[in-house]
């Protein structure tokens, strides 16, 4: 963990203080301090109430000052003067509680911003306990519970904060839709660590935890084997209700019970997702189209989340890099873009950004250590070999190696520090060839080909491996899908799609693989699959609104706002 600074001024001298003019002097566990009254003053209010008494005072006069040590109270002399002061793991935590304590808001939020750097799953729990009582924390406290909610199976694996939390602590985290779990399982599973932790005083605490875990979200084996026999939810009568209505949701049944309808909304409210996958543009009808919809993993449903100031466009590529989505290159019916817009998913509003150097229709795209590829295309006249990267830092795009052939219409994934492209069309012919790409040497590399030539295909990562699927090879439409392992340099073939589809959006959202829309061969589609490479087999998930190809998909993770592009939460009964 580094040390920074809280502002960039240069380390204050303590020995300036001490000169003729200071008018007062600060005493802090045996230890005294020469201080201008005035400067002490311009930075809190406390210094301000606390010298009032002797302003008018030509003399110097003592201050003492209890709860701060000898080591921290020159630390906000230093502040006072300097407007800095080196903040350090070591002294943040007791530097915060006595700036906090001096009302000095600049060096508290110094050491917030210091900690809300520095969060982890081993700390965030400490800090999110600690931050409790501070006035002037709340932001840091509201940061380090998102991280909590965001990381939570990450924090579990780090018991010793999370067994410490209070009764009403747990209850607040597990009762947040933003909770972040794969299961809703791994929920229940955490309330029994806790309360196992101290179970003579806690055990009674399962009528009010259980009702706070999403049941009806669980498959009903777990339920019937795991938490309706659970020891400790058998013996409280208060659990009864909880269990009554859970099974009348995960089995349909009527029952001569009274039904909670409030309890069954509670137990059957899908959490957020902490990944949305974006479907951005494409062709729809007989024109491109601007509409942005948001699928909700939790929920199996889309959302629309168009902004009405974004140019339609179609067979251009995406990107995520932090807050942004990046839609670089494509083609609008009448215009080959090389323009790049990027569209803030927080502020929710788009900004143009450096264009590239050449137009870049049927472009593919990939990211890789926080930069962005624009790798080959068409540019209206020909395909490209040519390969251009964006550096977000300085708003630049750079020349790269080009490729060993030209193609356009291919797809592009990174992969363990190497890009990989696969098929596409040179001008005159389609590829079954792929090449990956050395960043390090500035190099492109031909890797073993796939098995079939495919243009218009999706490549995406997916279980440390490169999918390429489904596509064209200029006569029809594919089902069918290959997997390459950069370890064997071999493909493999892997199970088929439910539907043919080429020009499509691919991308992996919480732990599957999904390929959305496109051209089956008929008419542009808004039918979405996902794979499962556990079981090699594909699945039906909910419809876009619009049917479209050429559009691009991306995911974007860990959003503050993500309630904006989820579902809304209702008494719907979803399946994880």
């Amino acid at each position: 963990m580094e040390n920074i600074r809280a502002t960039a001024f240069d380390v204050f001298d303590e020995a300036r203080l001490l000169d003729e003019h200071t008018d007062m002097i600060i005493k802090s566990n045996d230890r005294e301090f020469k201080v201008h009254k005035i400067i002490m003053c311009g930075c809190s209010s406390y210094f301000r109430a606390l010298f009032s008494n002797n302003w008018s005072s030509p003399a110097q006069h003592f201050c003492e000052i209890q709860g701060i040590s000898r080591d921290i109270m020159p630390l906000i002399i230093q502040y006072a003067y300097s407007r800095s002061v080196l903040i350090t793991q070591e002294n943040v935590l007791e530097l915060l509680m006595a700036a906090d304590m001096t009302l000095v808001s600049g060096l508290v939020d110094a050491c917030c911003q210091f900690l809300e750097s520095q969060l982890c799953p081993e700390n965030c729990i400490a800090i999110y306990k600690f931050t409790e009582d501070f006035y002037f924390c709340s932001k840091l406290r509201c940061k380090a519970k998102h991280y909590i909610l965001q990381h939570f199976e990450e924090v579990l694996l780090v018991p010793k904060e999370f067994l410490e939390l209070s009764l009403e602590q747990l209850e607040e985290i597990i009762d947040e839709d933003e909770l972040n779990v794969r299961q809703e399982e791994v929920v229940f599973e955490a309330v029994l660590q806790w309360i196992n932790h101290a179970p003579e005083n806690r055990r009674q605490h399962i009528a009010v935890l259980l009702p706070k875990v999403r049941l009806g979200l669980m498959s009903s084996d777990y339920f019937i084997n795991n938490v309706k026999s659970n020891a400790l939810v058998m013996e409280n009568e208060a659990c009864m209700p909880v269990i009554i209505n859970a099974m009348k949701t995960l089995f349909d049944l009527n029952m001569d019970e009274p039904t909670n309808s409030e309890l069954m909304h509670q137990l059957t409210r899908p959490r957020l997702p902490s990944s949305i996958l974006l479907a951005i543009g494409g062709w729809s009808g007989d024109s491109p189209t601007n509409e942005i919809e948001a699928y909700d993993v939790k929920a199996d449903c889309w959302v629309n989340v168009t902004q009405k100031d974004e140019r339609p466009r179609a067979y251009h590529g995406t990107a995520v890099l932090d807050e942004f989505v990046y839609c670089i290159g494509g083609y609008d019916h009448m215009e080959f873009f090389n323009s790049v817009r990027k569209f803030n998913l927080i502020t929710q509003t788009w900004h143009e950004v450096a264009p590239m150097y050449e137009r870049r229709d049927y472009v593919s795209v990939a990211v890789l250590d926080g930069l962005i590829y624009a790798i080959g295309g068409f540019d209206g006249h020909q395909s490209l070999k040519t390969v251009e990267r964006y550096d977000p830092n300085t708003n630049q795009w750079t020349m790269m190696a080009p490729m060993n052939e030209k193609r356009g219409d291919a797809s592009a994934t990174s992969l363990q520090g190497r890009i990989y492209i696969c098929g596409g069309f040179t001008g005159t012919e389609y590829l079954s060839s792929a090449e990956s790409f050395n960043p390090e040497t500035n190099q492109w590399t031909l890797i073993a080909p796939m098995s079939s030539r495919r243009i218009s295909l999706g490549v995406v990562t997916y279980a440390d491996r490169v999918y390429a699927v489904g596509g064209s090879d200029g006569a029809s439409e594919f089902r069918s899908a290959e997997a390459y392992s950069p370890l064997t340099n071999t493909w493999s073939d892997v199970a088929s799609m439910s539907n043919p589809r080429s020009f499509f959006g691919i991308e992996v959202v919480n732990g599957h693989l999904f390929a959305v829309g496109g051209f089956n061969g008929l008419s542009n589609t808004s039918d979405v699959e996902r794979y499962d490479e556990k079981t090699d087999q594909w699945f039906a998930a909910s419809e876009m609104a619009i049917s479209r190809c050429a559009l691009s998909c991306c995911v974007a993770s860990g959003l503050p706002n993500m309630a904006q592009y989820a579902a809304l939460r209702d008494t719907r009964r979803v399946r994880q």
